[in-house]
Formats: structure tokens, C-alpha cells, sequence
């Protein structure tokens, strides 16, 4: 397929057209190039590479899914055609460059990938934590009383190069020539290197593939030292048709380039993302229990792999457009991580955000990167120390940032910061250098990424209803329909938010007092008051607004009024065509009713005592495009689900005030295994335990929150097996498909199940 060349009979799009991923825009913030693709056109086919262009969260994921449908076998090929002159250069080093663990296919990719992973490995990426602390200290030995530096040329090249060789188990060389080996090679695949340049790059690319050979000569020959390629070379002699020798000279070149590169790159991005966000860069400073999960926000804000390229192996369909056999993609995984439809306030920088870890940065599913843990504990080093030793530290101002021009790795080419060496911190406090904060190898656990708001204000806005007004500086903005987690005392709670979502220094609430509370309802009437700080969590949204639906039915019973009065808000605010219909026993006992009737009183139906709302009546006649939306006590919403049968799939959205199902009774239930696709291995769930707990007994970290499959914050993706659904949380159609489920509640329905961990 050439460049320039449409492989379907279709228009293409006055965006499409203009699509240039070497272009200035693209270049410069990859992700805000393309938020007119995520919202108006998120596949299309781009003339200008020759690539369809995928730019939606839940599309990438399902590309990256799917590597049988979707080949990575491009994935290396040069994305600009190669001169006569450059080919000829490469032929004459020999260079022979073949399938790495980045651009296999199946069958041959999953049993290799098996085999090489046990360096990767938690406890054994534990043993390289002290190397990567002693280099990151002498680095910033080196320039930390000097009051300026270019942080990639003075530490994070350097290091992460140093620490990639000694993980290979590769003799350390000329580190400037291995850098620009490395360099040479990103462009010569993922750029667009002039014809002259092309020569100059496939010469330095050749001489690299020779330094590749050359090394491995020297480790068969001795290959009992430490080290993943040496390890790599005793299993060819166990398993040599699954590791073979062209196969082991090309990990080796690649190798040494995955390994540091784009963690060098990511380092550099992290650093600048956490210095144009000073707040967040303060509070790593004063808390670096909050670095684990800063770096996944840094990698998703701002990662280090834009793209990545894949081929249809046959006529395919992505987002609902149509994809021929043939076909090469450009997914890109930088825009999918600004996603609204996965990550609220996307533009937004959190570094408590709960859904951080979600990016796609490291890629998904079976060719997700190997390395990426080794990545995460570098990066929590890097930040450690220099948010320890300079915590003063700060961008030169009018220092350009350059980027090498490249569709799919990206970090600025040099950082320049300084400080003032008179207040750097061990000058005052000589015991600061031997304090060390855990590294944590893997995900972040999310449950700990609490925030400290004060309670500003509780009034009463109802007979048994409080509103509770939370106070903090740069809270993350939300969207209607979200909640957050408060911990009162030793509980945690979710309530939903109801105040201004612009506001970025309050959150707003209500709490009914309930006679049956198991505690939160009565912490927050009898001991709640101002003055008093709390840590919340979120927030998060299970219960999103469609804005652009062809009409909004919003019904409330009680305290459900609270997520829905932001909706109505946002919807009026849009010129939408919407209704309100509030119940309650009583107007006393309803929550905001005046605030209600100034702004939506045209809109809004009030049912209080003998003006019971008839359910029925109301959704007899389905409105085309409409969406319901309710929030009440769980007859009111069995009734609505009951009267919705005749309308399409997923027009209802709800939001439950608790749980429904009974608790767990291992009489009634059955025993189950869980095989973990990504990560290899089967747990085994007992009768008289939950999938969450196994999950966690294994050593699989997976975030939860209420624990009752109300919040979502423990949703896996399901692959393969019958769900026995028992959370309120996903919709009749989410169900349905089987796609995923809440390890809190939910179990199998027959013997197994297949997850995608």
C-alpha cells in the first residue's frame, strides 16, 4: 500500500487530510493534535502515511487486544520508504535484522515470550533497585552544587543506558556512541530521514547490528554471568527452536534501544509535566509515598511511546469503520491516553488520579511491554532523589524544548533546570541522603491515593439531609455523575458529587441520615463539622452523562436528587431538551428543592406525598435518542428497568444507593480458576472466597474501594467464561457482552474464567 494511496472507495475528511504525524502540531503535543479525531472521526484513513489512524482509548485497547486480527509484524518495518543508497549501506554490514518479541506473531511469539520472562520478574527486578539508586546518587552528585543542568545529557541518558546494559548483562562500552547507535535507530524506523540523512543513519544503524554481534560473541562464549542475555543464551540450549540465533542477535540490538531509550525520554517527560504542574511536584517533595503513582500520571499525561503500528490480517472492523485486509494502523496510544471517555479531565494533571495506571503507554494485553516494571522503579528513583535533594528545582526559562521528529517516541532532547545551591536541603540536614522511601515494583496500589480536603461547611438542606461542603486547593475537576470515596473514622464511603463542577476548590455533597446506617450516615451528622479535615478519593464516574443524546429523562427518589441536579445542570447549560422528575415522601425531606424549581423550573415535576409518580406512563413510548437517567432507592429503579423492556438497549443509566445481592454463602456457591492471560498462571477461587481476595492472595494487585459492587474500582477486563453478574455498576448491554466484571462480587457461572491480567 503506498503513501498517499486510499485502499477503500471513501471521502477522506478535511482533518484526515491534513493529518501529518512529522508535522509541527503532531510533534509538539501528539494527544492535542488529535482531539479533533478523538471527538469528530476517531478511525480514519490518513493519504499522507498511507495508515488508518486510531485515536480512541477503548479502539486502542481492542487493536492491542486482538494480535492474531491485528499483526505486530510492522511494527519495526520502516514507515518511510528506504533509499537505494541506504539499503545498500545495511547490506554491507551485514545487517539482518529479524522478529523480535516487539513484532512477532503467534504462534511463535507467546511460547518466547514465556520463556524470557522470568528476568522481569518482580523479585528479580528487586535485585537491580541498589544499582539504580548508587548511579542516580552520583549523577546528581555530579551537578548538584553546580546550580544548572541539562538533566538528559547529565543524568537520565546515562543512566538509563548504564542500568539497561547491566540488566542485559552487557559489558558497559562508549555510552556517547551507544547513544547515538540508539538514536540512529528510532529514526531510521519511526522517522522521516531525508535521502542524504538515510545513508548517514543506515551506516550508524549497520555499526550498531555489528556492536550487537559482536557482544553476543563474546557472552556464548562465556555465558554464566548475570544478566538477561546471557540467561537468554543458556535457555537456546534448552529450547534452541524457540530461541534461535538470529532471533538472539536481534533482542540484542533491540534490546539495548527498548531498554533505555524510552525510559530515558519518559524521565525527561515526567520531570517537566511535574515542574509545569508546581503543586503536585510540592507534594512529591513533602510526600514521596505519592511518587509510584505520579509516574503513571506522568506516563499517561506525557509517556515516551506516542504510537505503535499494527496490520490487519483480514477485513476487520474498529469503532464501526470498516478496515481492509491489508491494512497498516497507527494506533495512537499518546492520544488514547486522553481519552475523556476513559479518563475524566483528561488535559487535567493528577497525580492522585485512581485510574492512572489504565494508560496505554506500555501498550495492552499479550505485547505489553516486558520491561515496563524495570521503567516504573527507575523513574520512582529518579524522582525520589532529585524531589529530596532539589526540591527547589525549576525549568530555565526560554530554553526551547526540541523533540527527534518520529511517529512513536517522544521526550524532549535536552531539559535544562536549575536552583540555587546555597538552599539545597543535605547542606542543612546531613542525615537527608541516607533516607530511602520503598520502591513499589508494579502498579501502584490506588487505595492509598487519598487527598486531604477541611470540611468548610455542613448545613442542613432537608429534614435528615446535610450538605457537607469539602475545601482544597486545585482539586481535580469532575464531571456530572461522579462520586467520591470520604473516609470517615474506619470507614469508606461514596457520595456523589453536587456542587459546581468548575469550582476547583470545593467539592459539595449530601448525606441523608439513615436509621440503618452501618456508620457513615451517623459519623457524618453526629461528628462532622467545620474545621474538620478529611481524605477523600476520586473522584470517579460510573454514571456519565451522554451529552449529545436526543433527549434527557433524569429521575430521582430522595437523596438521588444529588448527582442528578449537576446533570440537569450541564444539560441546560448545552440548550439540551431534558425533564426532572423528583420524588420524595415529602417537600421537606427533598434536598435542593428551591434550588431546583429557580433553575430547572419549567423542567421539573415534583412527586411528594399523593402525587406518586407513575412510572409506567412515563416510559410507555420511547423517545428516539433519549436516555433515562436515575438514582433512588432500588424499588423505584425495579420499577423503571421494568418499564423500559420496549426501549433500546442502554437508555437506562442508574446509580444505587447500596448494595443488593446477599452476601457471600459458601453453601450456595462454587469453586472456580481464573487463568490470567497477560501474566501466565491460573488462580483458584475457593466457594467461601471472592475473586477479588484470590486475586490478591496471588500476588495480582487490583484496586477496590466499597467492596459491595457499587464504586466499579475493581472491573477486570474478561476474555473468555460465563459471568454471574452481582454488582450495580454496569449497564444491562455491558453485561451482556462479557467483556468485563467486579472481582468484589461477581463470580463465574461455570468452571473457569479467562481475565486479562
Amino acid at each position: 500500500m503506498s503513501a498517499g494511496s486510499c485502499p477503500v472507495a471513501r471521502s477522506v475528511s478535511a482533518g484526515a487530510a491534513a493529518f501529518d504525524p512529522f508535522g509541527e502540531r503532531y510533534q509538539a503535543d501528539p494527544p492535542a493534535s488529535l482531539r479533533w479525531s478523538r471527538d469528530e472521526e476517531p478511525v480514519f484513513y490518513s493519504p499522507e502515511i498511507g495508515y488508518w489512524v486510531i485515536t480512541r482509548y477503548a479502539d486502542v485497547r481492542a487493536v492491542f487486544r486482538d494480535n492474531v486480527l491485528f499483526s505486530p509484524s510492522i511494527a519495526l518495518e520502516k514507515i518511510t520508504p528506504v533509499s537505494a543508497a541506504a539499503t545498500r549501506k545495511l547490506a554491507e554490514h551485514g545487517y539482518a535484522m529479524d522478529r523480535t518479541l516487539v513484532n512477532e506473531d503467534e504462534p511463535a511469539h507467546q511460547p518466547r515470550r514465556r520463556a524470557l520472562m522470568g528476568s522481569f520478574a518482580p523479585e528479580a527486578l528487586a535485585e537491580h533497585e541498589p544499582m539504580v539508586r548508587e548511579l542516580a546518587r552520583e549523577y546528581v552528585d555530579r551537578f548538584v552544587d553546580a546550580g544548572e543542568a541539562d538533566l538528559v545529557d547529565e543524568m537520565f541518558w546515562e543512566v538509563t543506558l548504564t542500568v539497561a546494559l547491566h540488566f542485559l548483562g552487557v559489558p558497559e562500552e562508549d555510552v556517547p556512541t551507544l547513544r547515538k547507535y540508539s538514536i540512529a535507530h528510532t529514526v531510521n524506523t519511526w522517522g522521516r530521514p531525508s535521502p542524504e540523512q538515510q545513508v548517514e543513519v543506515a551506516d550508524a544503524v549497520g555499526h550498531f547490528w555489528r556492536y550487537a554481534g559482536e557482544v553476543l560473541a563474546k557472552l556464548r562464549a562465556d555465558p554464566s554471568g548475570p544478566g538477561w542475555m546471557p540467561c537468554s543464551i543458556r535457555l537456546q540450549q534448552q529450547m534452541p527452536e524457540t530461541i534461535t540465533d538470529s532471533y538472539l542477535h536481534s533482542m540484542m540490538m533491540a534490546g539495548i534501544v527498548a531498554a533505555h531509550e524510552t525510559t530515558a525520554n519518559a524521565a525527561a517527560n515526567a520531570v517537566k509535566s511535574l515542574l509545569e504542574n508546581r503543586s503536585a511536584w510540592d507534594e512529591l517533595c513533602a510526600d514521596p509515598s505519592l511518587i509510584s503513582n505520579a509516574v503513571e500520571e506522568c506516563l499517561r499525561h506525557n509517556g515516551s511511546v506516542a504510537a505503535w503500528r499494527r496490520v490487519a490480517t483480514a477485513d476487520a472492523e474498529i469503532g464501526g469503520v470498516s478496515i481492509p485486509r491489508g491494512a497498516k494502523l497507527l494506533i495512537v496510544n499518546s492520544s488514547a491516553n486522553h481519552d475523556e471517555r476513559h479518563f475524566d479531565d483528561p488535559d487535567g494533571f493528577d497525580i492522585r488520579r485512581d485510574n492512572a495506571a489504565d494508560h496505554l503507554t506500555f501498550g495492552y494485553g499479550s505485547h505489553q511491554c516486558l520491561g515496563k516494571n524495570l521503567a516504573r522503579m527507575e523513574l520512582q528513583v529518579f524522582l525520589e532523589e532529585l524531589t529530596k535533594r532539589l526540591p527547589h528545582l525549576e525549568r530555565v526559562p526560554g530554553r526551547e524544548l526540541t523533540y527527534l521528529p518520529n511517529t512513536s517516541f517522544r521526550g524532549p532532547e535536552h531539559l535544562w533546570v536549575r536552583w540555587d545551591p546555597a538552599a539545597n536541603p543535605e547542606r542543612r540536614d546531613p542525615g537527608l541522603l541516607g533516607r530511602e522511601h520503598p520502591v513499589r515494583i508494579g502498579e501502584p496500589v490506588r487505595r492509598a491515593l487519598a487527598r486531604t480536603v477541611t470540611v468548610d461547611a455542613v448545613e442542613p438542606v432537608a429534614d435528615g439531609v446535610v450538605s457537607v461542603t469539602l475545601a482544597g486547593s486545585g482539586l481535580p475537576r469532575w464531571t456530572p455523575g461522579a462520586h467520591i470515596d470520604v473516609e470517615l473514622g474506619e470507614l469508606s464511603r461514596q457520595y456523589s458529587l453536587c456542587g459546581d463542577p468548575a469550582d476547583p476548590d470545593r467539592y459539595r455533597i449530601a448525606v441523608l441520615r439513615e436509621p440503618g446506617s452501618r456508620g457513615g450516615s451517623r459519623f457524618v451528622h453526629d461528628r462532622l463539622e467545620a474545621g474538620q479535615v478529611l481524605r477523600i478519593r476520586g473522584p470517579r464516574n460510573h454514571f456519565r452523562l451522554a451529552p449529545d443524546a436526543g433527549g434527557h429523562v433524569f429521575v430521582a427518589g430522595g437523596i438521588g436528587i444529588t448527582p442528578i441536579i449537576a446533570m440537569a445542570d450541564q444539560v441546560r447549560a448545552a440548550g439540551g431538551t431534558y425533564e426532572i422528575h423528583y420524588c420524595g415522601r415529602g417537600e421537606t425531606t427533598m434536598a435542593f428543592l428551591d434550588r431546583l424549581r429557580e433553575d430547572h423550573g419549567d423542567a421539573l415535576t415534583v412527586h411528594a406525598r399523593g402525587d406518586r409518580l407513575d412510572v409506567a406512563a412515563l416510559l410507555a413510548e420511547p423517545v428516539p435518542g433519549g436516555q433515562v437517567y436515575a438514582c433512588g432507592p432500588r424499588g423505584l429503579l425495579d420499577a423503571i428497568e421494568e418499564s423500559m423492556r420496549h426501549w433500546p438497549a442502554d437508555s437506562l443509566h442508574v446509580e444505587h444507593f447500596g448494595a443488593v445481592e446477599a452476601l457471600l454463602d459458601p453453601a450456595r456457591e462454587h469453586a472456580f480458576d481464573v487463568e490470567l492471560a497477560d501474566s501466565g498462571g491460573t488462580v483458584a477461587v475457593p466457594a467461601n472466597g471472592t475473586l477479588l481476595s484470590a486475586l490478591r492472595a496471588a500476588g495480582v494487585d487490583v484496586p477496590s474501594d466499597c467492596e459491595e459492587g457499587l464504586c466499579g474500582s475493581c472491573e477486570v477486563a474478561v476474555l473468555d467464561g460465563a459471568i454471574g453478574h452481582r454488582d450495580r455498576v454496569l449497564t444491562k448491554a455491558e453485561r451482556a457482552a462479557g467483556r468485563s466484571m467486579m472481582t468484589c462480587c461477581s463470580r463465574a457461572c461455570g468452571s473457569t474464567l479467562r481475565l486479562g491480567l
